[in-house]
C-alpha cells in the first residue's frame, strides 16, 4: 500500500505575525474611512491583493470601545482590533506569501507607538517561532545588521 504524500504546495509559505501595540493615538469613531484606507494601503505595501474588505465595525460596548476590521487577501487574512481604554491595537497578519514585517511596523507607527510586543511564526510544519520581540520600533534595532532573514527585515 502506497503512503499518501503529505506535502504542502512548495510555492506557498505560512507566515503569521501577531502584534500587540500600546499606542497614543488609536483610531477614533470618526476615523472609520481613514482606517479602511490605511488597511488597504498596508495590504498594497506588503504586496498582497484584497479579495474582500476591509470590513470594519465600531464597538460602543462600555470598556470595549474601538474598531475591529478584517480583510480577506488572496493569500489569507489581516485582522485589526483597537481599543480606546487602554489604548491598544492588536494586529494579525497571516499569509501564504512572504512579507516584510518591518513594513508592518512602519505602518503601525502612524498610531504613535508606545510599546510593541509581537511574535512572528512559520506555520509551514507546526509553529516555529521566527522572531519574538527582537525588532523594536523605538530603539532602532530594526537596523541591526546581525539579522539575516531578508524576507523579515528588508
Amino acid at each position: 500500500m502506497q503512503e499518501k504524500e503529505n506535502k504542502m504546495n512548495p510555492r506557498l509559505v505560512h507566515k503569521h505575525l501577531l502584534v500587540r501595540a500600546e499606542v497614543n493615538s488609536p483610531p477614533l469613531f470618526k476615523d472609520r474611512e481613514r482606517l479602511e484606507n490605511e488597511i488597504k494601503s498596508l495590504i498594497k505595501n506588503i504586496d498582497m491583493n484584497i479579495l474582500s474588505g476591509p470590513h470594519t465595525k465600531w464597538s460602543d460596548v462600555e470598556g470595549n470601545e474601538g474598531y475591529s476590521s478584517v480583510a480577506i487577501i488572496d493569500t489569507s487574512s489581516i485582522t485589526f482590533h483597537s481599543w480606546l481604554q487602554p489604548s491598544v491595537i492588536q494586529l494579525d497578519v497571516y499569509s501564504c506569501k512572504n512579507f516584510k514585517i518591518k513594513t508592518i511596523f512602519n505602518w503601525l507607527a502612524q498610531f504613535d507607538l508606545e510599546q510593541v510586543d509581537y511574535k512572528y511564526i512559520d506555520r509551514e510544519h507546526g509553529f516555529k517561532t521566527l522572531d519574538n520581540n527582537e525588532l523594536s520600533w523605538w530603539d532602532n534595532k530594526q537596523y541591526n545588521t546581525k539579522w539575516t532573514d531578508e524576507v523579515v527585515y528588508d
